[in-house]
């Protein structure tokens, strides 16, 4: 228990620690500041459980008295500060959920790299064993 809580310790100290969360409804983001003066903000629809809540629920957010975790008790939803940080929105199937429509959406230059791609003759053929 006592190498548990001298690793949390450290991790306050070394870690991004926030001080204060909020949802700000003008931005529509989740804005969380953290102790080295930093801030660091995100659109709900990216966590796992905050994508279909009313600003009224994403305004219920509350901060882990550690710093390192934020809540909704009402979404039943937890994330880590440093998680989020890293960019990680919730479990490995959310992820790749959200990899997967990442790589759906289509942009100019993915649209003119197609096409180039398309008059060079397109994707090389994989080659069967023998």
């Amino acid at each position: 228990m006592a190498e548990a809580e001298a690793r949390e310790i450290a991790l306050v100290e070394s870690g991004p620690c926030a001080e204060a969360v909020q949802y700000n409804p003008e931005r529509q983001l989740i804005e969380i500041q953290l102790k080295n003066g930093a801030i660091f903000a995100f659109p709900p629809h990216l966590a796992q459980g905050l994508q279909n809540a009313s600003p009224s629920e994403l305004e219920e957010v509350w901060l882990g008295a550690d710093g390192l975790s934020v809540h909704w008790d009402s979404l039943d939803a937890d994330f880590s500060i440093p998680g989020l940080i890293q960019g990680i929105f919730g479990t490995k199937a959310w992820m790749a959920e959200l990899d997967r429509k990442g790589g759906q959406q289509s942009s100019l230059a993915k649209q003119q790299a197609a096409r180039a791609n398309g008059k060079k003759g397109g994707r090389t053929k994989k080659t069967q064993p023998l």
